[in-house]
């Protein structure tokens, strides 16, 4: 058997950032979701033929699998460390039952999730999970609103950061690309998963929505009446730029040709290319 306090953590991360969800995996090696986030949980061993297989799977060298992933990062807590740097990014604080539904949620849906597969993927208990959150709609109110907080931030950080209305949009365009695919998996829940939400925690991340929309749409009306973007409807390129952002979460992998800083980047070209920028 393969050491099964480190090899469960080391497949979690390998699958990850494979870009491969914890289903798809599971269905390869032909075994249950549950079992697959057993065996990321360190709750069943690992045979040598199905260690080789997951390495397989995931295209990656079975003695990777035999090692821990390095230590977590230190949490995101711009709040308190007084931090205005929007382009750098820590690990949310999200308690184990947070993290457990960030990955049940990405891979089945909130609909196709349950709270034992949450504790499962916790390495929880049923019980140890409604200790902490009364159910699974708190679990996915908690993961929006912080989602939401986390990239509102760092848009205001951006906006405060430029000097004329252009260049402000330009940096917003920026922050809110680098939310969508530095974190991929909190944004595409967010995305995905409104209708979901209810009251009065769907009217909470609604407002900070329409409240990120109309810091874009007034710097992008500033710039059209300075004369640099020439676009005849600057509040519609508006909202179909952030449409553009936040589609970001359908295809971006961390394991692709280009970083999310890259993307983040020509993400803010492309806005300013649809907002028909005035040469001077």
């Amino acid at each position: 058997m393969a050491e099964q306090n480190s090899t469960g953590p080391a497949v979690r991360q390998a699958r990850q950032q494979s870009g491969m969800s914890l289903r798809a995996l599971a269905s390869a090696i032909d075994v249950s979701v549950g079992t697959m986030s057993a065996i990321e949980n360190g709750k069943v061993a690992l045979t040598i033929d199905r260690l080789h297989a997951i390495a397989r799977h995931l295209d990656v060298p079975p003695a990777r699998l035999l090692s821990p992933p390095p230590d977590r990062a230190p949490v995101d807590t711009p709040a308190a460390s007084g931090d205005t740097d929007w382009r750098r990014f820590f690990e949310l604080d999200l308690d184990p039952a947070l993290r457990a539904a960030v990955e049940v949620f990405t891979d089945l849906g909130y609909h196709g999730a349950t709270m034992r597969l949450v504790a499962t993927a916790a390495d929880s208990s049923v019980a140890g999970i409604y200790h902490y959150h009364r159910s699974k709609q708190h679990l996915l109110a908690t993961l929006m609103t912080r989602t939401m907080e986390d990239i509102e931030w760092r848009v205001a950080a951006a906006d405060a950061e430029g000097d004329r209305p252009a260049e402000r949009f330009a940096l917003m365009v920026e922050a809110l690309a680098l939310g969508h695919t530095v974190r991929r998996d909190l944004a595409f829940i967010t995305a995905t998963e409104m209708r979901s939400l209810e009251e009065p925690d769907r009217r909470t991340v609604a407002d900070a929505r329409r409240r990120l929309q109309a810091r874009l749409d007034a710097a992008a009306v500033a710039a059209a009446a300075d004369g640099t973007f020439t676009t005849p409807d600057p509040r519609g390129t508006a909202r179909a730029v952030t449409t553009m952002c936040m589609a970001l979460t359908y295809w971006f992998s961390p394991t692709g040709p280009l970083s999310p800083d890259e993307v983040a980047r020509d993400y803010a070209g492309h806005a300013l290319a649809m907002m028909q920028v005035q040469s001077r």
